[in-house]
């Protein structure tokens, strides 16, 4: 199990607590299907064609939709989206990862009666890591969210059953830094400069180093009303950045880190959180635990699917699954409250 550091906030509450009771209330409440559909947001000045997909609920019997790259999905494409006034949870990714590295908790939030769009992030995914390296990708990242939620609440398909009072967010790694931004957090680059860029040359560190950070401001996006962040990159960041955030949070953190993420940058976010959030530390866990691995990719990269001895991946899924459902249940389901 986690070991959670819950704050006064949070002492509010849900009729399950514990995990094995928590489990038998969920499967006790109405569930459906998850239906699937691919969405694609048009180029446009502020920014390229992005693909994403959404995750919603839907009324018939799921399958099983193989869709490449050893992938596999639980759902029904195309389906009718059932009900209305349904609370969207928009997803973003890790470095190299793309709008499929959190399918299972995207299912398991649609299969509950939400909305779920992730996206790929350009020049920063699994086939496309051109601009990775770039000061510009961690720039235009929180725009890239703004954009996916204008389009779902615009022109998209599932515009006029969408809440836009009821928006959420979700962010791995880099897509933990992601909503950090968009929350209200504005990186400092001179202190990453003095800091973390000093023995570390990656290129956005010679570029942080060279002074040539972005004059304007990063993209904050205030209808987002309640987030979950799991192991956030969060080297950019000061004390003070994070002062404008008041937004709950539920903040995940690995125990042994992983691909630029150490458990003391997380405990530094909880330290300097303002606001009351909910914070959970998982033992024995490395960074990568927080997705799960399709044997495509257990085969092709198994540093990304190995966890220490004792761990079991698929059964922290289970339990992070239904603990994030019942955050964003908390916060942006009325009646759940």
């Amino acid at each position: 199990m986690h070991q959670p550091r819950r704050t006064p906030m949070f002492a509010v509450i849900r009729a399950c607590q514990v995990f094995s009771i928590l489990a038998v209330c969920l499967t006790a409440t109405l569930t459906h299907a998850a239906g699937l559909r691919a969405i694609d947001i048009a180029a446009a000045s502020d920014g390229p064609e992005i693909h994403g997909m959404v995750w919603y609920p839907c009324a018939e019997q799921p399958t099983e939709i193989p869709i490449g790259g050893g992938f596999t999905l639980t759902g029904v494409k195309d389906c009718p989206l059932m009900g209305g006034h349904l609370p969207l949870v928009v997803a973003s990714h890790g470095r190299g990862g793309s709008l499929l590295s959190n399918r299972d908790t995207a299912e398991a939030l649609a299969d509950h009666g939400f909305v779920v769009a992730a996206i790929n992030h350009p020049g920063d995914t699994a086939r496309d890591r051109s601009r990775s390296g770039d000061l510009s990708v961690f720039v235009e990242r929180p725009a890239d969210i703004k954009r996916l939620i204008d389009f779902m609440v615009g022109p998209s398909p599932f515009a006029a059953d969408i809440d836009r009072d009821r928006i959420g967010f979700f962010g791995f790694s880099r897509g933990g830094y992601t909503g950090l931004v968009l929350l209200g957090a504005d990186p400092d680059w001179a202190g990453a400069a003095s800091d973390y860029c000093q023995p570390i040359r990656r290129l956005f560190c010679q570029e942080i180093l060279d002074k040539r950070t972005p004059s304007q401001p990063l993209t904050h996006d205030p209808r987002i009303k309640a987030a979950v962040l799991a192991d956030p990159l969060a080297i950019f960041f000061s004390p003070a950045s994070f002062a404008p955030i008041k937004t709950p949070v539920q903040l995940w953190a690995s125990s042994r880190g992983g691909d630029g993420v150490l458990p003391s940058h997380v405990a530094f976010v909880d330290a300097n959180l303002p606001a009351a959030h909910d914070y959970r530390v998982v033992p024995n866990s490395g960074h990568f635990a927080f997705f799960l691995c399709p044997p495509a990719l257990v085969q092709g990269q198994s540093e990304l699917c190995v966890d220490a001895p004792g761990f079991d991946r698929t059964a922290f899924h289970a339990e992070f699954n239904a603990e994030v459902l019942a955050f964003f249940r908390t916060w942006l389901v009325p009646t759940a409250k």
